[in-house]
C-alpha cells in the first residue's frame, strides 16, 4: 500500500467518524501507525485479519488476508486527526538531510517542504534498518537523514 492511500484511507475513517480502520500488514503501514500511535493520533493498533482484530487468527491468516488494526481517537467528537498530506510524492521525493529535518522542525521553510506547525508531525524513512520509520523530530535527535513521506496534524 502506498503513503497517499494510507493518508486517504485514514483520513476518510476520520471523516465517516469509524472506531477503527484496517490497513494491509507491511513494514511501511506499521511504521507510518507506529508513529501516529506515540504522536497520539491513534488510541490503539491490533493484528488481525480482514474480518477483525484477532492477534490468534493473524498468525494463520495468510499474508495476503493479515491486516493491522488502527483504533481511531477522538476529543470532544471531533477527529484528533485533521489532516494527513504526502510530502514526497512518486514524481517528487523529498530526501532531507540533517539541516533540513532541523529547519522544518525548528518552525521555518526547507526548501518546497513547509515547517511544522504545533501538533504536526512528519514521518521520515530512514536507511538504517534499526530505525526504519522515525518521526522527523526523532530522526534529528538519533542524528539520522532520510526521505520525508509525509504529515499529519
Amino acid at each position: 500500500m502506498l503513503p497517499h492511500d494510507i493518508c486517504s484511507k485514514l483520513q476518510n475513517a476520520f471523516r465517516a467518524r469509524h472506531a477503527r480502520v484496517s490497513l494491509p500488514h507491511n513494514t511501511q503501514t506499521l511504521g507510518i501507525l507506529s508513529i501516529l500511535l506515540r504522536s497520539g493520533f491513534v488510541s490503539s493498533l491490533t493484528r488481525g485479519t480482514i474480518a477483525g482484530p484477532s492477534p490468534d487468527e493473524f498468525t494463520t491468516a495468510k499474508p495476503s488476508e493479515q491486516r493491522i488494526w488502527a483504533m481511531l481517537k477522538y476529543r470532544d467528537d471531533q477527529p484528533v486527526l485533521q489532516t494527513m498530506e504526502l510530502i514526497s510524492r512518486p514524481s517528487r521525493r523529498v530526501f532531507m538531510e540533517l539541516s533540513d529535518i532541523r529547519l522544518i522542525c525548528s518552525g521555518r521553510r526547507s526548501g518546497q517542504v513547509k515547517p511544522l506547525g504545533m501538533g504536526e508531525v512528519a514521518m521520515v524513512r530512514t536507511k538504517d534498518k534499526e530505525h526504519e520509520w522515525l518521526e522527523a523530530r526523532e530522526a534529528l535527535l538519533l542524528k539520522i537523514p532520510g526521505e520525508a513521506v509525509c504529515r499529519a496534524r
